[in-house]
């Protein structure tokens, strides 16, 4: 697979870094790099380089900056720029390499390119697919996996995104959000951010979502800033604990489902243990139909209580399978 025009100029500009012994002015970069177009005039060429070289920086490459007879120069500051020797046993390397091709080659993984080049690092063999992927996303892979490279760009530069959003309750409308974070859970990505038509902090589903795109005015420049101490791991729930409609959850857990209890439950709610061995689960619910969702993916021995509403909810879906699968 060839490397865009852009990766390819930014990887033959941190060689040319790399490789320097003394100082680089802007001049030697426009005279000895490829990709930097010979016909562009002067303010053209000043402002790529600019942005490449912030990518560089970005990318964790450190610059010192030094004067060259009244003109800017750069020296690469290896000590600074370079980590130390990773030294891997046989088992690790091939574990790394187990796991890093499954991921490369999953569809619903959003930094395939960025972790085959870390893996071309470590590797002497190129990085190809594996005959499998792991299956990081389990609804539409391909569609959440670009989306989310898309969202996570994003959210790294803080620019706003919009998007077309599809409710759980089957409304769709365009959403124009700051994305703070993103984080995955059961095979599902979803973004947290503040929501311009809702004056408030939201949690989207990324499946639920077409046509993520990030605002391409002032590249350089933030659209907003997270609130300080913003941590996307507090905004973590259940599926069935996103929406408009808060009740309390009764669930039972049996069987298999009341051994891996701590694991299903995620360390929500309250669990109680029956003198049975069962436990009874109080869980704070938004969406019934996501709640019967969750407990036909989780069951066997999972039993719903209440509320009665839910429990309806579900005996009717479940005669609704087998009116038509028999």
């Amino acid at each position: 697979m060839r490397m865009s025009d852009a990766l390819e100029r930014l990887v033959n500009l941190a060689m040319y870094f790399a490789s320097s012994t003394g100082t680089v002015t802007r001049h030697d970069v426009r005279a000895h790099v490829a990709g930097y177009p010979k016909e562009q005039d002067e303010g053209a060429f000043l402002r790529m380089f600019e942005r490449d070289k912030d990518d560089l920086l970005a990318a964790g490459l450190v610059l010192n900056f030094e004067d060259v007879d009244g003109e800017p120069g750069y020296r690469l500051d290896r000590r600074r720029t370079y980590g130390a020797a990773v030294d891997l046993t046989a088992e690790e390397a091939a574990t790394l390499r187990a796991v890093g091709t499954a991921l490369v080659a999953d569809p619903g993984y959003p930094w395939a390119e960025e972790l085959r080049l870390a893996l071309a690092k470590l590797m002497p063999e190129p990085v190809t697919g594996a005959a499998a992927g792991s299956a990081v996303a389990d609804e539409d892979p391909n569609a959440q996996g670009a989306r989310v490279a898309v969202l996570s760009t994003a959210a790294d530069a803080r620019k706003t995104v919009t998007f077309t959003y599809t409710t759980s309750a089957d409304v769709t409308a365009e959403r124009t959000v700051d994305p703070y974070g993103l984080f995955l859970r059961d095979g599902r990505w979803y973004l947290v951010g503040h929501d311009h038509e809702r004056g408030a902090e939201r949690t989207f589903t990324v499946s639920r979502m077409l046509d993520a795109r990030a605002n391409a005015a002032k590249p350089r420049s933030a659209d907003f800033e997270r609130p300080p101490g913003f941590d996307v791991g507090g905004y973590e729930r259940l599926p069935f604990q996103y929406g408009t409609a808060p009740c309390e959850a009764v669930l039972r857990l049996t069987g298999e489902a009341a051994r891996r209890a701590p694991a299903l439950t995620g360390g929500a709610g309250v669990l109680e243990r029956a003198a049975d061995g069962s436990f009874i689960w109080r869980i704070q619910a938004s969406g019934l139909q996501r709640l019967a969702r969750w407990l036909v993916e989780n069951g066997p021995g999972v039993e719903l209580l209440g509320p009665a509403e839910a429990v309806a909810l579900l005996r009717a879906g479940l005669q609704e399978v087998e009116r038509t699968h028999g």
